[in-house]
């Protein structure tokens, strides 16, 4: 029996196309999330960026430990921090110089690993900064580099599922703080659940061998006047096998706070949130324990 709803896939060669514009925007304002496929990053790169992050994941924990950021969240994650199951590796801001160098050297990885975590790293930073400049032009304003300067993370996710798990969350339900997420989803184990904006169901986000997973986040909602819709996703454990998973978190502006263009409010669209910089938002939902909900902290009183 076909599934009731399933999450839009967008074709990006059909990116000169105006009906394109239209289906990208209807993803991101009802859904808040979306398959690409036709992205260019190419299905060998992808299984190699696997194959690496999952060697980089079975490393011992004391060379993962090394993996070290002073803010939590932005280096590794071990388990039984997040979840029982979860833990995590973290480049932050990885297109900045340097960054991915010290990442590699906390690690000790190989010149392989060096040179497919590189490749894979510009492909997928260069597919979230086209998606920045589509999101701009969908929403009338006049085209930009939205994204230019800002920070982005790299990560890579591992879910130590076992049989005795099956059943059970691998990761809360949450939004990401940030603006936008791509995310390479393991091609065999599912487990991504995003909830319905109008129904709140929980929507299975079946794994689509070659494509990518796009999410808006918190900040996207804030900077759009509430017309992007920040989708609030889990991740399930359907089988006792090993799931791996890379992202890229496109976080927010380095300086100064984010709010909504003045096109975008006017007596129709009243301004919806207040400004607010990535970092304070971030320390926002983890000081009132709100993975979902502490965008409402930032309503304007009507």
């Amino acid at each position: 029996m076909a599934e009731k709803y399933i999450i839009p896939l967008i074709d990006m060669k059909d990116l000169a196309i105006p009906e394109w514009s239209e289906k990208l925007m209807a993803a991101c304002e009802e859904w808040g999330c979306f398959r690409i496929k036709n992205h260019g990053i190419s299905p060998e790169l992808m299984a190699e960026m696997k194959v690496v992050s999952g060697e980089l994941m079975d490393l011992p924990v004391e060379i993962k430990l090394r993996n070290s950021n002073p803010v939590s969240g932005k280096g590794y994650t071990p388990t039984h921090q997040a979840s029982p199951v979860f833990e995590g590796l973290g480049c932050y801001d990885m297109a900045s110089d340097g960054a991915l160098d010290a990442f590699f050297d906390q690690l000790y990885a190989s010149p392989y690993q060096r040179e497919v975590i590189t490749k894979y790293s510009k492909a997928i930073h260069a597919i979230s900064m086209q998606l920045g400049k589509e999101l701009v032009s969908g929403l009338g304003l006049v085209e930009n580099d939205l994204f230019n300067g800002w920070p982005c993370q790299l990560r890579i996710n591992k879910y130590n599922y076992s049989s005795e798990y099956v059943g059970f969350t691998g990761a809360i339900l949450h939004t990401d703080p940030g603006f936008l997420t791509v995310l390479q989803d393991d091609e065999l184990i599912g487990g991504l659940e995003a909830v319905h904006k109008e129904t709140g169901e929980y929507i299975p986000v079946h794994p689509m061998e070659g494509t990518l997973v796009v999410n808006l986040g918190d900040l996207a909602q804030i900077w759009s006047n509430g017309r992007l819709w920040s989708v609030k996703h889990r991740v399930q454990c359907y089988q006792g096998n090993v799931r791996l998973s890379m992202a890229c978190f496109v976080l927010g502006p380095k300086l100064g706070a984010l709010e909504a263009p003045s096109q975008l409010v006017d007596s129709d669209h009243p301004r919806l949130f207040k400004a607010m910089n990535f970092e304070d938002y971030r320390m926002l939902r983890i000081t009132t324990r709100s993975p979902t909900g502490a965008i409402e902290l930032l309503r304007v009183e009507s």
